[in-house]
């Protein structure tokens, strides 16, 4: 799948009322990636490779609306985030992934992740707050309670998730579509004649591995 997106191959077909891009992100090994082969192939790999930039399609039902979904998984590492912020222009959501079992990852969403969006994205743009990872509840080091309660402080929906049993994995994805559908539907554009489409054209260049750890 990797290589150029070609919007044109999405954007002139009939058989969907909107067409959204969502951006996928937060530290690395959170899950980002299980997360979107979950929800778009049904597939779960135990074994974590680094990811540059990678893009994936699906098409969903939202009420009486068909929506295209095109999702962007970026690199978590940090020396990759100047490169991979390219690919925030045009979105319409973006899904912030941390690890429960990993307290520094949700600081990180906080300090890092967010403050970097705010610097790339306007006031139109989505939010959602995931928390992943939730079928090692065991060795959980942040709270279910203290993540909903900073997601409400930001007035965006908090889910947590788990890639590997497919937990709300669907339905941390429809929760976003919905809230796009919701905020365009019946007000900008006509579902009948018009589509929210992506206006360019980014590609997957291939990017050495490498790790970088995270910040506090």
């Amino acid at each position: 799948m990797p290589g150029e997106f070609d919007e044109r191959s999405v954007s002139i077909s009939a058989d969907y009322d909107y067409m959204f891009k969502l951006v996928v992100i937060g530290d690395p090994s959170v899950g980002k990636s299980s997360l979107l082969l979950r929800f778009t192939d049904n597939t779960f790999n135990e074994h974590y490779q680094i990811t540059t930039i990678d893009w994936k399609i699906k098409t969903i039902e939202v009420g009486r609306h068909k929506v295209k979904l095109v999702i962007w998984d970026t690199a978590g590492q940090e020396r990759f985030r100047a490169f991979s912020s390219s690919v925030f222009h045009g979105a319409h959501g973006i899904i912030l992934v941390f690890d429960i079992t990993r307290q520094t990852t949700f600081m990180n969403v906080q300090c890092l992740w967010l403050n970097d969006l705010h610097q790339r994205i306007d006031d139109s743009v989505k939010l959602l707050l995931v928390g992943n990872k939730c079928d090692e509840g065991t060795k959980r080091q942040v709270g279910y309670a203290t993540a909903e309660r900073y997601a409400q402080g930001l007035g965006i929906p908090y889910l947590e998730t788990s890639a590997k049993n497919a937990s709300n994995v669907d339905q941390a994805f429809y929760t976003m579509a919905s809230e796009l559908t919701n905020s365009v539907s019946g007000k900008m554009f006509d579902s009948d004649t018009s589509s929210i489409r992506i206006g360019v054209t980014p590609s997957s260049p291939v990017v050495e591995e490498g790790y970088c750890c995270s910040y506090v």
